[in-house]
């Protein structure tokens, strides 16, 4: 409803958003105009801090659908056959801080929400199906080399470049980034990837892994890097544009849901660490079931609430559905909803965006901006009050078992744990003459934009390691000096 007059935020009507209080028309203004005070403080913390990573991004509403039977697999309410549901999705760079290009050379990021009956369901991924470290304890390292150096403010090849040589496990995620994936034309027009190992229970308690994949309908398609120079100057909003618009005509961009299973017995001796995050699983292995699929079809009406408030962790579970021992997925669990308390306030939940579906009820209260405490219910637990309690003991559901000491260690008992193999396949055996041509063209370019000493001899023997013929062609073009100008982003100077 249109009101004929502004207000305080109390609800008092305000006289003037134009004039304050003055001593005469041309004399002080005076502290005690309080609509003055509360307008100007309110301003200055209109931003909340922003994202450290996955900063610059956008993202819509629309409806997710179950048209398959996966219930021997989950008793996920929210994919048994027949569900629908809302759903939201961001879309983002990593590296990039708010003002940045969209279409900077960067991984993008795909934060999908499913409001089910049983509360939020957060799939946080990317639209790679690898990532560039397999521990979170390197996540901090690894974001710092691809941000600005202290001194300068600038970024820095070496020090990206440094990063990627020295831990040889991103070699995978890098090899995407220099390829199509790194570029793509827009976020309709990109696969979407949990990425992690993730585990599903079916209703009689049988464990399976599982890991998502959100095919785009629209299909996968990129850009060159002059056309991304040129957006970057032209709009640098190209992609939050590009979404948005097609929506508002009516072209609803849709995703099917497909899962790769695997029996839970398979991981012990698969012949690599199923839950090596810098892995995929080869499809003739464990190919695509198809599960349904989702369509955006609705914009935020308010994109600061329900767009840059959203908050999402790879932690929000619901019955049917569980971790693996993925080092990354474990400490992302922590990491995302600890950040959201730091970013947003302790009570982020209860913002609209955030709020499930289904009813809450917590013994954790107080805190920042809390608005929605039960008033009379017992605050502890066990209590003789009434107020319900969980005490379920016994194995955890959603467990796993293990058998040996604790260490600390990147690889265990799988045959093909090395880093080059998988990375080397994708160039040999996934790309065509064509992209394998541009490859060489991106990461030359890249390493003449900055990459000096002993950094480069790495870059150089890194790529030799991936595959020897796509090295040394690599090697040649940085030895002759044959400078090809990259767009400027992850993975650039």
């Amino acid at each position: 409803m249109t009101m004929p007059y502004t207000t305080t935020q109390t609800g008092t009507p305000v006289t003037s958003d134009a004039h304050s209080l003055t001593v005469g028309a041309d004399g002080a203004t005076v502290l005690h105009d309080r609509y003055l005070v509360e307008k100007l403080a309110q301003f200055n913390r209109e931003r909340i801090p922003e994202r450290i990573v996955h900063a610059k991004g956008g993202g819509a509403f629309g409806e997710w659908e179950i048209t398959e039977d996966v219930s021997r697999y989950t008793r996920a309410a929210a994919f048994q056959p027949g569900t629908k549901g809302e759903v939201l999705l961001r879309f983002s760079s990593v590296a990039g801080e708010q003002g940045s290009p969209d279409t900077w050379r960067d991984v993008r990021g795909y934060a999908l929400r499913f409001y089910t009956t049983e509360g939020n369901l957060d799939i946080v991924g990317n639209n790679t199906p690898v990532f560039f470290i397999r521990d979170g304890i390197k996540f901090p390292d690894f974001i710092h080399s691809q941000k600005r150096l202290p001194g300068s403010g600038l970024r820095d090849a070496d020090m990206q470049w440094d990063f990627w040589t020295l831990s040889p496990e991103s070699a995978h995620q890098v090899t995407y980034l220099m390829g199509d994936r790194g570029l793509p034309t827009s976020w309709r027009e990109m696969n979407g990837y949990g990425s992690h190992t993730y585990q599903w229970i079916n209703a009689a308690g049988e464990r399976f892994w599982v890991k998502y994949h959100f095919i785009s309908r629209q299909g996968v398609k990129s850009m060159d890097n002059a056309e991304a120079e040129r957006l970057a100057g032209a709009d640098a909003d190209y992609y939050r544009r590009d979404l948005y618009e097609n929506i508002e005509a009516g072209n609803f961009p849709t995703w099917d849901i497909k899962v790769q299973v695997m029996p839970y017995a398979d991981a012990k001796d698969y012949r690599f660490n199923p839950f090596d995050l810098t892995k995929v699983w080869p499809h003739s292995d464990y190919p695509l079931i198809p599960v349904g699929r989702f369509t955006l079809d609705r914009n935020p009406d308010n994109f600061f609430a329900q767009i840059e408030q959203a908050a999402f962790s790879p932690g929000n579970l619901v019955p049917g559905v569980g971790l693996s021992p993925d080092k990354m997925l474990l400490g992302r669990a922590f990491a995302y909803n600890d950040a959201q308390r730091n970013r947003i306030g302790t009570n982020f939940h209860q913002l609209p965006v955030n709020r499930p579906r289904t009813d809450v009820d917590t013994y954790m209260f107080d805190g920042q901006m809390n608005y929605d405490q039960s008033s009379n219910a017992a605050v502890y637990a066990p209590n003789s009050a009434g107020h319900a309690f969980s005490d379920t003991t016994g194995p955890a559901e959603e467990g796993w078992e293990t058998d040996t000491e604790i260490v600390r260690s990147a690889y265990g008992v799988h045959a093909e744990d090395d880093d080059f193999g998988q990375p080397g396949i994708l160039v040999r055996e996934v790309l065509d003459d064509a992209q394998r041509d541009a490859l060489v063209e991106q990461v030359s370019g890249s390493l003449l934009g900055g990459v000096h000493g002993e950094v480069l001899d790495r870059a150089l023997e890194y790529w030799d390691e991936i595959d020897s013929e796509v090295g040394k062609r690599i090697s040649a073009k940085v030895r002759r000096g044959d400078r090809i100008e990259p767009v400027e982003g992850m993975g650039q100077s």
